[in-house]
């Protein structure tokens, strides 16, 4: 079938939905997979997380890294069903909204919508000391990427740039996601053969320790366990693998600008979550081997401080190739932030033009020109900037408020990124309990690509996974336990979720969603 045909198809599949063809189909299936795997971003992920996984648990953190992969997997096996059936633009908002209702739909959105702009603040403030330290290392300049000044200057810059290629079209996003996803591919396998011709410094057997990671004394992060490593460190250890394998579902957020895309988005998320758990393995297992001998260079290598830069420092000593390196986490940063802003302005397109946001006819704006949401962009762009002036808000001492403890030194920022994982797991949770539920009332997927009589029970497995880890990743145990002091900071990531959920009860009121949904939907058509 030519793509013509198959774009006819799409065409007529939507408006059977309810939606005309708005935005420029023009996405092939591998950009629609670069999207994917560049908002899951392997180099992201392991740059800022080995230290926690490696830290918290030792080397054997390595082979939990299946438990999400395979969780997760389960879950992309029912966003993909939902995907083909429902291949319209915002995702699991219209899953949602198709599955159980309007408004259900409308408040997984909401959280799943306010994870995507906090990550994009996290992505884009996260790169600064790698953009900075290149920076100074050519120039001589003196960038401190600690001061809140240049961390906004800088972050302002990347949303500008970011935002104006994403406003240039749907095959800019897709060209850049390209690229990406082959500085992915370099930034994990070719780092891993790099470290492996350098030599590593430890035998396969290394992966099965822990180093005593389950004792305090030689904790790299300092942080009790106990003595427990399967009830203790790996709960934590885990979320360092739970925290990098989503991102998938984004294949579904730019499903109207996507070929074929009933076929092609669930293959596009399927692929990106396996590929970049393969990728990750192998990165993940070169870094730990690479890791120095000697347990003061250990203990460096997987701190809080050190971590992945300590040990390519250690381990390569060519400036260029590590410039190379620096540039190729640097752009893995860019990519990540950029798709993460398309499938962020594709979410509020897709709400606009439902008529469930404020100010709607204006969001749902498409640019004649561009054919892209150009105001859901830059509401998507002003957003993360307004998140990262809550760096400047970083107490110097704890601050009781209520029955909650908010800890020193953690500014507002960091406490909201956090949420920007509970967000995630909450929305994915929500949206495979309304695909059960639309399973129990005899909804028949009819796309491209479905689970057959086996649909229930992969189900009910990407449901338990859901629950368990997001209960793992938000449960409070005390302002001093591992947990709070390493990321959820005890009840403040509760805390977030429930402020979050109070600001979108507000912007629904103002919405009036179900007032304004048949009329936009009438003017759409």
């Amino acid at each position: 079938m030519s793509d013509k045909d198959s774009n006819a198809l799409e065409e007529q599949r939507l408006g059977a939905l309810g939606y005309k063809q708005e935005l420029n189909r023009v996405l092939s299936p591998f950009h629609s997979f670069s999207v994917a795997f560049t908002y899951l971003s392997p180099m992201v992920g392991i740059y800022s997380l080995f230290y926690l996984g490696a830290g918290a648990g030792g080397p054997r953190y390595i082979w939990l890294m299946f438990i999400p992969v395979i969780g997760m997997y389960f879950v992309a096996l029912i966003f993909g069903e939902l995907g083909s059936h429902y291949p319209i633009a915002g995702a699991l908002y219209q899953y949602s909204k198709n599955t159980v209702g309007r408004r259900y739909g409308w408040w997984v959105g909401w959280f799943y919508m306010m994870a995507l702009l906090v990550t994009i603040a996290a992505v884009d403030t996260g790169v600064v000391p790698y953009i900075t330290d290149i920076l100074n290392s050519w120039f001589k300049t003196s960038f401190d990427p600690s001061k809140n000044t240049t961390l906004l200057l800088f972050t302002i810059g990347l949303l500008v740039i970011q935002t104006v290629l994403n406003i240039t079209g749907a095959k800019m996003m897709g060209r850049i996601a390209g690229i990406g996803a082959y500085v992915e591919i370099f930034g994990t396998i070719g780092i891993a053969l790099i470290l492996a011709a350098a030599g590593f410094n430890h035998g396969f057997g290394f992966l099965f320790t822990t180093q005593g990671a389950e004792n305090v004394k030689t904790n790299s992060l300092q942080v009790d366990f106990g003595g427990h490593w399967w009830l203790g460190a790996a709960l934590i250890a885990v979320l360092a693998h739970a925290f990098i394998f989503y991102g998938f579902e984004s294949a579904g957020d730019v499903a109207e600008e996507t070929r074929n895309a009933s076929k092609q988005v669930p293959r596009a998320m399927r692929n990106a979550l396996v590929i970049g758990g393969i990728t990750s393995f192998i990165l993940v297992g070169a870094l730990l081997l690479a890791t120095p001998k000697d347990p003061a260079g250990y203990a460096k290598a997987t701190s809080s401080t050190s971590s992945v830069a300590f040990i390519l420092g250690n381990a390569i000593h060519w400036a260029w190739l590590r410039d190379i390196m620096l540039l190729a986490v640097i752009f893995a940063f860019f990519s990540c932030g950029s798709s993460i802003l398309g499938a962020s302005s594709r979410m509020l397109f897709s709400y606009a033009r439902d008529g469930a946001t404020p100010a709607y006819k204006a969001i749902s704006k498409v640019s004649p020109r561009f054919k892209t949401p150009v105001n859901a962009l830059l509401l998507g762009a002003l957003v993360p900037l307004i998140f990262t002036l809550l760096v400047n808000i970083t107490p110097n001492k704890n601050v009781k408020i209520g029955f909650f403890t908010y800890p020193a030194h953690i500014s507002a920022l960091l406490a909201l990124v956090s949420f920007g994982v509970s967000g995630i797991y909450l929305s994915f949770l929500l949206t495979v309990i309304g695909a059960l539920y639309a399973r129990t009332r005899g909804w028949v997927p009819a796309g491209h690509f479905t689970l057959g009589a086996k649909g229930m029970l992969i189900n009910i497995i990407a449901l338990v996974y859901l629950v368990v880890m997001l209960i793992n990743i938000v449960i409070p145990t005390g302002i001093n336990s591992p947990r709070a002091t390493l990321f959820n900071f005890d009840w403040v990531t509760l805390v977030i979720m429930f402020a979050i959920a109070i600001v979108g009860l507000i912007v629904y009121l103002i919405a009036q969603p179900g007032k304004h949904e048949q009329h936009a939907l009438q003017k759409d058509r």
